[in-house]
């Protein structure tokens, strides 16, 4: 709350101050569309052309500001940032976006630029100086025109062939890194906690010892998990990705399946507990066979027809070792 209130408003901001905002955004929005680039070089040169493109772009606006600037202010340049301007759009760190694929990078280029021409519009209308107005009414223009400009860029450097093989490309490292790990996660967690969480039910029928068992069996697979996942193959030459981010994958999602089934234990009554475990159990095997059909391909009817025989055999395991 203090950070807030220590910021400015936008409508307080001077002249100079927007300038000053508007250099320091378009330089922060350059260095942005580099990193992007960089990050897709190794995989996807040509796009990662396009954003080389952009970022040049950025770079051309960021110099007429400054020219604009030092004849109206001089060569001292305000320091002010997005963060110190109360409500003023904020910028996604580039590790949190490039890891969601190449169609989210995209789409936050395209945020960002329709975010950019909103600021030009606003602080145009606020400026008296006639030189100042135009230059900001003519960058927001740029903005709104950078989706034809990212267009130009992508024809250029993307025919439709090399478009559709480098999303074809970013789709199969998406299925590899994310996806199989993630699945192979919630397949354990699922599958492995049921015998050890029912066989605790029907042995003890108390509820709050069932989730104990669950949450420690849960928790102690994701772990075993994770560390498993990311230790085993470093990606480099299986195309497999990041290890850390398989192991985050395949651990929490095993901590997820395992989870799901335990949850319901923490309902006093045991056999609403136990019946409503039993449904989400149901839930899960279903979710799995369908991720399977989705995403691995695999015929619905065939991933469901293994799971769901898979799972009921697990159950049976722990009902008949716990109720003897």
């Amino acid at each position: 709350m203090r950070f807030s209130l220590n910021r400015k408003r936008f409508k307080d901001l001077s002249e100079q101050e927007m300038l000053a905002l508007a250099i320091s955004s378009e330089e922060d929005d350059a260095r942005i569309y580099r990193g992007y680039a960089e990050g897709l070089r190794a995989e996807f040169p040509d796009s990662a052309a396009v954003f080389d493109g952009m970022a040049v772009e950025e770079d051309t606006h960021r110099q007429r500001l400054i020219d604009l600037h030092r004849a109206r202010f001089g060569d001292v340049i305000p320091l002010i940032r997005r963060e110190h301007v109360s409500g003023f759009y904020a910028r996604r760190p580039v590790w949190l976006v490039e890891n969601l694929g190449l169609e989210r990078i995209r789409a936050e280029a395209a945020a960002m630029e329709a975010q950019a021409e909103r600021f030009y519009l606003a602080a145009a209308a606020r400026t008296t100086d006639a030189a100042t107005r135009k230059l900001l009414g003519d960058l927001a223009a740029a903005e709104a025109g950078h989706q034809a400009t990212a267009e130009d860029l992508a024809q250029k450097h993307l025919d439709p062939d090399t478009a559709a093989d480098e999303d074809s490309r970013a789709h199969r490292q998406f299925i590899l890194t994310w996806v199989q790990p993630g699945l192979a996660g919630l397949m354990d967690g699922s599958v492995s906690t049921l015998a050890p969480i029912f066989a605790t039910a029907f042995a003890t029928q108390d509820t709050w010892t069932t989730f104990l068992v669950g949450l420690a069996a849960s928790v102690g697979a994701g772990i075993s998990m994770g560390f498993t996942e990311a230790a085993s193959d470093d990606g480099e030459l299986s195309g497999r990705g990041s290890p850390l981010k398989r192991g985050f994958a395949s651990g929490i999602m095993t901590t997820v399946g395992g989870l799901g089934h335990a949850l319901p234990y923490l309902i006093a009554d045991f056999w609403t507990a136990t019946v409503t475990a039993i449904i989400v159990v149901f839930i899960e095997l279903w979710a799995i066979a369908w991720i399977q059909n989705r995403f691995m391909e695999t015929p619905f009817f065939r991933a469901a027809l293994q799971v769901v025989v898979g799972g009921a055999l697990v159950f049976a395991a722990g009902v008949l070792i716990g109720s003897g």
